[in-house]
C-alpha cells in the first residue's frame, strides 16, 4: 500500500474527540432566550384539560395559565404566544369573541400581562379560526369562500383589541392578503406603535396541524388551501416575505419549522429582521408518540429538532417544550 506522510493530513475527527471539544467548537447553540411557549386557554373550565393529541399539553384555566408563564419567566424562555378557546355557543361566523375586549383571549393577555410585566414577551394569536363557527381564519361569502378584503376589517379589529389588552406583539397567521399592512396601520392610528408585528409569512396548508385542532376546539369543515401556501412551493414563499417586509412586518415566520428548513434557510439569508420558525403540534406528537413506544430517545430527539431548526437559521423557536428545554439548557 502506498502511503503520503501522514494521509489523511485533514482529520475532522480531531475536533470530535470529547464532548468539551464538541461543545467548544458546535456552530448552532440553544438558549432559553431563542424560545417561545405556544399556550391554549379555554374559557369556562374550572382545571386543566389534557390534548390527548400532545401528551403533556393542556388548555389552560386562566389561573393555571398565569402560572405557566411564572414558569417561563423562571426558566428563561423569552416569550409566550397566547390561543384563546372560547365557549363553542359564542362562535358565529364572524368570530366575535375574537374582538370582544372581554373575550378569553384578551382576558389572558390581561392576566399574563399583570402577572408577568414586561420579564415574558407576550404575544397573541391574531386569527379568527377560533372563534368562527365555520373554523376559517375570515369571514366567508355568499358562495362560502373566504373573502380576504372584509377579513382585513376584522383583522384591524382584533389588532386594536389585543393591543388594548396589553400584548406586546401580535401574530396574524391567517395568511390573508395584504394582512400585515393593514394591521400595522390599525395598531399605529390607535396609538399603539410600539406594538410587534410577528408575520406568519410562510404558512404551509400542512398535514402536521391535526393535533392543534384538538387543542383550540377548531370547528373548521374543509381545508384552508385557498389561503394556506401550497407545500410544494418556495418562490411563493419569498414573494410573501417581500411582501410582508414592504408592509411592515418587524420578524417573520416559517411554519411548520422541520418540513420547511429549506424556506427558513432562505428567510434567513435573504433579511435583516429577527426570523421566527412554529415548530408545530404535529412535530411535537410525532417525537412524543415514538419516544412514548421506546422507539427513540426523547430528550435526545427534542433537543436535536430544536438545534435542526436553529441551524437552519430561526432566530428565534416557538415550540412546546420551551419551559422545559429552557431548564436543561441553565
Amino acid at each position: 500500500m502506498t502511503t503520503y506522510g501522514s494521509f489523511p493530513g485533514t482529520r475532522p475527527r480531531r475536533l470530535r474527540t470529547t464532548p468539551a471539544m464538541r461543545r467548544m467548537v458546535a456552530e448552532a447553540r440553544l438558549h432559553p432566550a431563542d424560545l417561545i411557549l405556544p399556550a391554549f386557554v379555554r374559557e369556562g373550565i374550572t382545571s386543566p384539560v389534557p390534548i390527548e393529541a400532545m401528551p403533556g399539553v393542556v388548555q389552560h384555566t386562566r389561573d393555571t395559565l398565569r402560572k405557566a408563564a411564572v414558569e417561563a419567566v423562571e426558566a428563561g424562555v423569552a416569550g409566550i404566544m397566547l390561543f384563546g378557546v372560547p365557549e363553542d355557543e359564542k362562535k358565529d361566523g364572524a368570530g366575535t369573541a375574537g374582538t370582544d375586549p372581554d373575550g378569553i383571549l384578551q382576558l389572558a393577555i390581561r392576566d399574563v400581562r399583570d402577572e408577568v410585566g414586561d420579564d415574558l414577551v407576550i404575544m397573541s394569536d391574531l386569527c379568527l379560526d377560533e372563534y368562527t363557527d365555520h373554523g376559517h381564519c375570515g369571514i366567508l361569502d355568499s358562495e362560502g369562500r373566504v373573502d380576504n378584503d372584509a377579513t382585513l376589517e376584522r383583522y384591524a379589529e382584533m389588532a386594536q383589541v389585543q393591543a388594548d389588552a396589553g400584548v406586546h406583539v401580535v401574530g396574524p397567521s391567517g395568511m390573508m392578503d395584504g394582512q400585515i399592512g393593514v394591521i400595522r396601520d390599525a395598531l399605529d392610528q390607535t396609538g399603539h406603535e410600539d406594538v410587534t408585528v410577528l408575520a406568519y409569512t410562510a404558512k404551509y396548508s400542512s398535514a402536521f396541524y391535526g393535533p392543534f385542532r384538538e387543542a383550540v376546539g377548531s370547528s373548521l369543515k374543509g381545508d384552508r388551501k385557498t389561503y394556506q401556501q401550497d407545500p410544494a412551493n418556495t418562490r411563493e414563499s419569498l414573494r410573501e416575505l417581500a411582501l410582508d417586509l414592504q408592509e411592515g412586518a418587524d420578524m417573520v415566520m416559517v411554519k411548520p419549522a422541520g418540513p420547511y428548513l429549506d424556506i427558513l434557510a432562505k428567510f434567513a439569508d435573504a433579511v435583516d429582521v429577527p426570523v421566527a420558525a412554529y415548530q408545530i403540534s404535529g412535530e411535537y406528537a410525532m417525537i412524543e408518540a415514538a419516544a412514548e413506544k421506546g422507539w427513540i430517545d426523547r430528550e435526545k430527539a427534542i433537543l436535536e429538532s430544536l438545534t435542526g431548526i436553529r441551524r437552519a437559521g430561526a432566530d428565534v423557536i416557538l415550540t412546546y417544550w420551551a419551559t422545559e428545554v429552557a431548564r436543561s439548557l441553565r
